[in-house]
């Protein structure tokens, strides 16, 4: 793979294409100046026009959000997993089709994996604004379900949400075709259904970045590197347990981890046989890589990077401060990687 092919694999920060109007709720009053992204896979975005950096399938998908202080996002609920690590900011997650049946106050490198069929919001509730970085279970995550107040205020406000999940936004001068179907709010019966788990519950999906602990059995682990497990569906073939980091009862499709590398380190050179998403949460990675000849790229705080299965890669640090990697690994059950 030439250094072209790697580069469109690399989403910079700074290069982030935002939508704007991703939702049906975008242009409630509090929920207007969010930004959602679409990373790698086709997310849940509403709206067709939502720009997809990476199209490639990876039996899940990444994406982010990023809002200004006080900027809400709707109670909804997901049919597969969603989990949010802070990259950026003070984040308050609020539970119930009403956000008063249960919250949680998140900081920079906290993770939250909040259980698929329940309501969820969250806001920025720090002083500028913040990024969420974001994991959805599938490559099909299916549509969003929305609290019942938000289809009122979206009709307000000239938004209109079709059957299927597409998004009319009739303010723009968009028509909703003669023949469509509107969705309708979720009734009573399916309010129920989505309910609230008991709050002992819930505080097993959060992980504060300070209790991710290092694994001394990850085989990448040596002097100055550290892998720690922050998501954990199942006991692994590359030695990680269920109860290392959060251990979900409901299908996530993959693991979440921590990679750590004190100055002046790299990993060995190793590939994987699963799909490897790398996010820089502070630091400067150098990000190797050996076809006929050694090639390397340099990803900053926010980048993101999608690695092709099988390719021989290494991974340094290339700043005198700690390098703080997350690292999604596709599957339930990561095999051992391969050290050349």
């Amino acid at each position: 793979m030439n250094k072209n092919e790697m580069e469109k694999r690399i989403i910079h920060y700074q290069d982030l294409i935002p939508c704007k109007n991703a939702f049906v709720d975008t242009r409630t009053p509090g929920s207007d100046k969010k930004e959602n992204f679409t990373l790698i896979g086709p997310g849940v975005s509403e709206n067709p026009h939502q720009h997809v950096h990476i199209k490639e399938p990876h039996g899940f998908n990444i994406g982010g959000a990023r809002q200004p202080a006080g900027c809400l996002n709707s109670q909804h609920s997901h049919l597969t997993a969603e989990v949010f690590m802070v990259h950026t900011g003070k984040w308050l997650f609020k539970f119930g089709v009403n956000g008063d049946e249960g919250s949680v106050e998140l900081n920079e490198g906290d993770t939250i994996s909040i259980p698929n069929h329940m309501f969820r919001g969250f806001e920025n509730i720090g002083d500028g604004v913040g990024f969420l970085f974001a994991i959805l279970g599938r490559d099909n995550p299916g549509k969003v379900t929305w609290s019942p107040s938000v289809f009122e205020l979206a009709k307000k406000y000239g938004l209109v949400l079709l059957k299927g999940g597409r998004l009319i936004d009739t303010a723009e001068g968009e028509k909703i075709p003669p023949d469509a179907q509107l969705e309708e709010p979720p009734s009573e019966d399916e309010i129920a259904s989505l309910a609230t788990p008991a709050k002992e519950k819930l505080e097993k999906c959060v992980i504060r970045f300070n209790e991710l602990a290092a694994n001394p059995l990850s085989s990448l682990s040596q002097e100055g590197i550290e892998e720690a497990a922050v998501i954990t569906p199942s006991d692994t073939r590359d030695n990680f347990s269920v109860g290392d980091g959060i251990h979900p009862w409901w299908e996530h499709g993959f693991n979440f981890r921590k990679i750590s590398i004190q100055k002046s380190k790299s990993t060995p050179w190793y590939s994987r046989s699963e799909a490897e998403v790398i996010f820089v949460q502070s630091g400067k990675l150098g990000f190797r890589w050996e076809t006929d000849e050694e090639r390397e790229v340099t990803l900053e705080k926010g980048a993101t990077i999608t690695v092709p299965k099988g390719l021989k890669r290494k991974l340094s640090n290339q700043e005198d401060e700690r390098l703080e990697l997350f690292v999604v690994l596709g599957g339930d059950t990561p095999n051992l990687p391969k050290f050349y």
